[in-house]
């Protein structure tokens, strides 16, 4: 692992320009000792936009650049940040370690967006590759990071811990009415639907609540899996319809669907043989104001609660006022009328900030961040093991070597939304 930097600026070059990296964009805006100084995106003008927006909030100067290769092997460029479609990940991590093996580039650190990889193969993959580079690697798993996670976790284990004993029950949800664009909604180049897309948060911001502070999350150990998955909303034919429309043709859930319900319980025993549980539930079915995250930590004589739509500030708009439909007081807006919470700052929130800080400083300092590739292929596995369990209708009884080469029936093109 490399040492301290000499000099105080880390140089981020972002792979990809969508959703996520945007998201990043805004929280770098809260980031000390950043420069968004690069970025890639296979197409031209969306890298040209995105290094004109970086620019433009006084995080650059940012240079669009035509290849991985030619970010990685920029003298200007000190960490990259992986957040492509799921399907670019892999191959973009071939490259920077390629590049690096060569002899090019001087990268500190790789962080990468969830999920690390499809399946396990591609996950286990993508940690040999960034270690092989040698290279600092974190896994931007945003919850674990949010405000009210991680003062809430260090409450419940300075003052309820001690006196009455670890906490053994961890709930988290996210729902919302769907994601944005056409590949988060197909199987194969997402790895899956909404528990690859979005349970993927909720089981490790609930392993990382039941975790002591001073111990990495592998002092808990996984012993077994039982999922349900449904298609609930998006494959009923007027729904489906509506989602071709938005999405375009290669979205069509009539003849390919992906599940938008799921619910999983994960359990493990601790380093004493105490049972903790994980109980997860996410959905592209929900219908409210926006997305919504429910968190819950549960003890002897304790207990914590999250909800990100109970803000602080909300908003009333009668029928009599009309606007445009958008996003901009709440992620996934679902209406523009009635009575609306509104998040102030959502990176700030839903942990992007937090979290961009903390690989950044650790990349600076050349120490191992709260969550690396090693976090990200353990939550791979647990989804995995849900899947799996889904598939057989039964408990998965962990470790299980068949999750090695296993891959969701929703990416084989296999899942029926009615069996």
């Amino acid at each position: 692992m490399a040492d301290a930097m000499p000099s105080g600026i880390l140089r981020v070059g972002i792979l990809g320009s969508g959703f996520m990296a945007n998201f990043h964009l805004q929280a770098f805006v809260g980031v000390r000792n950043a420069q968004i100084a690069g970025v890639f995106s296979p197409t031209a003008a969306n890298r040209e936009a995105f290094a004109a927006r970086a620019n433009a909030l006084e995080l650059g100067p940012c240079v669009a650049y035509d290849s991985v290769e030619a970010l990685v092997a920029s003298p200007e460029i000190d960490a990259v940040w992986l957040c492509g479609p799921n399907d670019t990940r892999l191959a973009q991590m071939r490259a920077i370690h390629r590049t690096i093996k060569e002899g090019r580039g001087t990268l500190r650190g790789v962080a990468c967006e969830k999920p690390l990889g499809r399946d396990l193969a591609e996950a286990r993959e993508m940690v040999r590759l960034v270690e092989g580079a040698g290279l600092n690697h974190g896994y931007l798993e945003n919850q674990v990071f949010a405000p009210a996670v991680q003062r809430g976790k260090e409450i419940i284990w300075r003052r309820g811990v001690p006196g009455a004993g670890r906490p053994y029950l961890a709930r988290a949800a996210e729902e919302h009415s769907g994601p944005h664009k056409p590949w988060f909604w197909q199987g194969d180049r997402q790895g899956g639907g909404v528990l690859s897309d979005m349970m993927c948060h909720s089981v490790e911001v609930a392993r990382f609540l039941l975790t002591p502070p001073d111990r990495g999350r592998d002092s808990l150990t996984l012993t077994s899996a039982n999922a349900t998955i449904a298609t609930l909303k998006w494959a009923r034919p007027a729904y489906a319809a509506q989602l071709r429309e938005a999405m375009g043709p290669t979205v069509d859930y009539t003849r390919h669907p992906a599940e938008d319900f799921a619910r999983g319980t994960l359990t493990f025993r601790d380093e004493d043989g105490a049972q903790a549980i994980v109980e997860a539930t996410t959905s592209w079915s929900f219908v409210g104001p926006g997305l919504r995250i429910q968190l819950e930590l549960l003890g002897p004589e304790y207990s914590m609660a999250f909800n990100s739509l109970n803000s602080g500030l909300s908003i009333f708009l009668s029928r009599q006022v009309g606007g445009q439909v958008g996003e901009d007081l709440v992620e996934k807006q679902g209406a523009e009328q009635g009575l609306l919470p509104v998040l102030e700052d959502e990176a700030g929130t839903y942990g992007y900030t937090a979290e961009d800080r903390h690989m950044v400083e650790a990349f600076r300092k050349g120490t191992a961040p709260l969550e690396t590739f090693h976090d990200g292929a353990a939550v791979v596995e647990m989804l995995m093991a849900l899947y799996r369990s889904a598939e057989l209708g039964r408990t998965i009884a962990l470790p299980d070597e068949e999750l090695a080469t296993y891959r969701p029936p929703v990416a084989r093109g296999t899942y029926q939304a009615n069996g």
